[in-house]
C-alpha cells in the first residue's frame, strides 16, 4: 500500500476523468489519499470527495495565496467542518512570499488564525512555505505551537532547516522534485534524514515526476518517487513504501482497509 499525503483532486484539471482516476488509485493500492484544500471553494469540494470515496480523506484550510478574502466567519465555518470524521488535518496553510500577494502581514494573520484552530482541535497541520523560511520557522517555534505535528509540504529549503523541523516533530514531504536532476537539495535531505521522518506526496496535478515532468500529475506516479528515494537511501522499494506508509498513517490516524 502507498499512502498519498498531498493531492488536489478537487482541481479542475481532473474534471474530465476524476472518478475513473480515483477508482484506479484504489485498484492500484494507493490509499488512503489526503485531498488537501486551498480555498473556501476548495474546502467544499474536498469535503464532497471525502464523503463520496472511502479512500479519500480531507485536509481543510486556506492556502496563503487565497487568504486575502478570509473572514473570522470562515474560520468558524472551517471549525464546524473539522468535527467531521473524514477531516484529518488543517491545511494547506502557511506563507508564500514568491509573489508577495497578498501582503505578508495578511498572510501571517491568517496563518496564525488557522494554527490556532488546529491547536484547538488537536489536528495535525499541512504547512506550505515558499520563499518564507524565516517567518514560517519563527511562527512555528512559538511556545504555544511546539506540540504540533504535521508535514512541511513540498520542502524546498536546506538540510539544516529540515533537521530543525524534524526535531520539532514534523515530517518532510517528498514529491516529484526528488526525481529532478536539479533537485539537489531534496536529494541531500532524502539521503541524510532517517526514513522515519519522511512522507511521500504528489501535489497533484502539479510537479509530476520524471518521466512525466511538465504533464498533469497524479498519485499513480508515486511509484517513481519511491523508486528514487530507495536509490538515494540504498534501501529496497518495499521498505520505503512500507515505512512512509506507517509514518503517514500514524500522523493522520487513518489507514487502508485493504
Amino acid at each position: 500500500m502507498i499512502f498519498e499525503t498531498h493531492a488536489h483532486y478537487d482541481d479542475r484539471a481532473f474534471d474530465r476523468d476524476r472518478d475513473e482516476l480515483l477508482m484506479l488509485l484504489k485498484k492500484e493500492k494507493i490509499e488512503p489519499v489526503i485531498n488537501v484544500s486551498s480555498s473556501v471553494e476548495s474546502i467544499k469540494k474536498t469535503m464532497s470527495l471525502a464523503h463520496e470515496y472511502d479512500h479519500i480523506y480531507a485536509a481543510i484550510g486556506v492556502h496563503p495565496s487565497d487568504c486575502a478574502v478570509l473572514t473570522d466567519g470562515d474560520i468558524e465555518w472551517i471549525k464546524g467542518l473539522a468535527g467531521d470524521k473524514r477531516v484529518v488535518a488543517i491545511g494547506e496553510i502557511g506563507l508564500d512570499y514568491h509573489y508577495d500577494e497578498p501582503d505578508r502581514e495578511t498572510q501571517k494573520k491568517w496563518f496564525i488564525k488557522q494554527l490556532e484552530l488546529a491547536k484547538e482541535l488537536s489536528l495535525p497541520v499541512v504547512i506550505h512555505s515558499r520563499d518564507a523560511a524565516e517567518d514560517t520557522l519563527n511562527i512555528l517555534k512559538r511556545p504555544e505551537y511546539t506540540t504540533f505535528k504535521g508535514i512541511i509540504h513540498c520542502f524546498s529549503y536546506s538540510l539544516e532547516l529540515a533537521r530543525e523541523y524534524v526535531k520539532m516533530g514534523y515530517f518532510i514531504g517528498v514529491g516529484g522534485v526528488v526525481t529532478f536532476k536539479n533537485g539537489r537539495k531534496l536529494h541531500e535531505i532524502v539521503r541524510e534524514l532517517p526514513i522515519e521522518n519522511l512522507v511521500i506526496e504528489t501535489d497533484s496535478p502539479y510537479l509530476a515526476p520524471v518521466p512525466y515532468r511538465g504533464h498533469r500529475n497524479s498519485s499513480v506516479y508515486l511509484t517513481y518517487i519511491i523508486e528514487e528515494m530507495a536509490k538515494l537511501k540504498s534501501m529496497s522499494y518495499d521498505d520505503v513504501e512500507k515505512i512512509t506508509y506507517e509514518n503517514a498513517a500514524g500522523l493522520f490516524g487513518v489507514r487502508s482497509d485493504g
